[in-house]
């Protein structure tokens, strides 16, 4: 059974619009000696021009809005530009450098125009988008801001975006979905003996080691292969350096996951490219890979998570917790919190579980908060490991600091978690296989209109 293949929701990218590819010049770039800056290429290539001295006779008024790009005759102008631009300053709270808003602004027109070829492609096959559908959209986006309409309709004005360049990237997103789903996916062959190849390999791999893995995919003629990888590399330090991955994956990736920031759920290592099953592999939980190439381009994979094939996951544990809270006074020695420590510790070691919680809270001055929904893998290592290794009704040593004051959890309760899912059902391996093709084909679609598109720059 064929599943829909869906473009990027206008949510994703709206929030996907925090990510950049600045880089192109580094902060922090050191001078050359003496004081003298160097010059850039194109300084250097407008040098070598010898151009004279210009005098400007005319005049520039920054109100008058004039065409940006004409894409087989439909107009994108400056202020088009601004207000998806204003998305992203939204999404950054306005600390975007001057440097990341021209490198930001190139790739906006870029996406501006990719949308103008996708309307046109699908209006010429008759694929139109009603405007009750996009409103609908529109509102769910305002909903997903917990704002209503009018509100949002000023968050974004005052951003310096609009309500009309969210509507027209839904508008483009929803038709070229719809194109799709009539003119490619119809025409997408999944052999059953594919299928049933694929189960057999996870079959076989039971008791090895699955993966959460989030990718960015950038496609890439051979021409143009040395060029993206640089691109691609520019991404991993922006996320290495702690931007999202997420945001990068919604705003920048070509595949069908970019609407779920990359993520490509639970996965084993055979159902991935083979030049990538062995990158997942070696990565830590957390870690992001150097680009790799890939037939058709580049990917990016992030490991979010690890855990072993039809076996009982120990982070899934959902555990019932009391906490106690202790201040500690103002300016306290490290001595001194280490002896109070101790004295809550011999209090609380042997409280008697959770039922005597509060009258124990209430001897040493503490605030009880209680949580029956924290999953185990949520909290910091050290406390994983040992939340892990508790019985109910024992507590933690204290632990917390000056400012948070000291804290106590007290185990009521867990829920063990059950062994993984096991194989994938055939039709779980067949959409998945049934998505990459139509992603494959998408891209070989939109680099045909981009090659024969009448686009004139003003």
């Amino acid at each position: 059974m064929k599943r829909e293949f869906r473009a990027r929701t206008a949510v994703a990218a709206l929030l996907a619009l925090s990510a950049t590819l600045s880089g192109a010049i580094p902060a922090g770039a050191q001078q050359p000696a003496g004081g003298q800056s160097a010059l850039t290429a194109s300084q250097r290539q407008a040098a070598a021009l010898q151009l004279p001295e210009i005098t400007v006779m005319g005049t520039v008024d920054p109100n008058v809005r004039k065409a940006n790009a004409i894409v087989n005759g439909d107009i994108i102008t400056d202020t088009d530009v601004d207000h998806r631009l204003g998305l992203v300053m939204i999404a950054n709270g306005g600390k975007v450098s001057e440097e990341e808003r021209n490198v930001l602004r190139l790739q906006v027109l870029r996406n501006l125009i990719d949308e103008k070829l996708q309307i046109q492609e699908a209006a010429s096959h008759e694929v139109t988008i009603p405007e009750a559908e996009v409103e609908q959209a529109y509102g769910r986006v305002a909903a997903n801001f917990r704002q209503d309409r009018a509100a949002f309709e000023k968050f974004l004005i005052d951003g310096g975006s609009s309500p009309s360049s969210i509507k027209q990237q839904i508008r483009a997103e929803l038709a070229w979905s719809r194109l799709l789903r009539r003119r490619v996916e119809p025409f997408i062959n999944v052999g059953d003996d594919e299928v049933q190849a694929i189960i057999q390999k996870l079959e076989a791999s039971k008791g090895q080691d699955e993966f959460r893995v989030g990718e960015i995919f950038l496609s890439a003629p051979p021409e143009l292969q040395a060029q993206v990888m640089q691109d691609a590399s520019r991404i991993v330090e922006q996320v290495r350096a702690g931007a999202s991955f997420v945001a990068y994956a919604r705003q920048f990736s070509e595949s069908s996951s970019a609407q779920l920031g990359g993520d490509l759920g639970w996965i084993r290592a055979e159902q991935l490219s083979p030049a990538l099953q062995g990158v997942v592999a070696s990565l830590p939980k957390g870690g992001v890979s150097d680009p790799v190439a890939v037939p058709g381009g580049v990917t990016i994979v992030a490991l979010v998570d690890k855990r072993q094939v039809l076996s009982a996951d120990p982070a899934s544990a959902i555990l019932s917790l009391k906490q106690l809270t202790i201040p500690l006074k103002q300016g306290i020695s490290e001595a001194e919190a280490r002896k109070f420590a101790a004295s809550i510790q011999e209090k609380t070691r042997n409280m008697g579980g959770c039922g005597r919680a509060e009258a124990v809270a209430k001897e040493i001055g503490a605030e009880v908060v209680s949580n029956d929904q924290l999953r185990l893998g949520d909290l910091p290592p050290q406390l994983q490991q040992i939340l892990g290794q508790m019985t109910v009704g024992a507590a933690t040593p204290p632990f917390g600091s000056a400012e948070d004051g000291l804290r106590v959890l007290v185990l009521c309760g867990r829920d063990d978690p059950k062994a993984s899912a096991g194989t994938p059902s055939f039709d779980q391996v067949y959409g998945q296989l049934n998505d990459q093709r139509v992603n494959s084909a998408a891209r070989r679609y939109l680099r045909d209109l981009r090659r024969d598109a009448v686009i004139d720059y003003r």
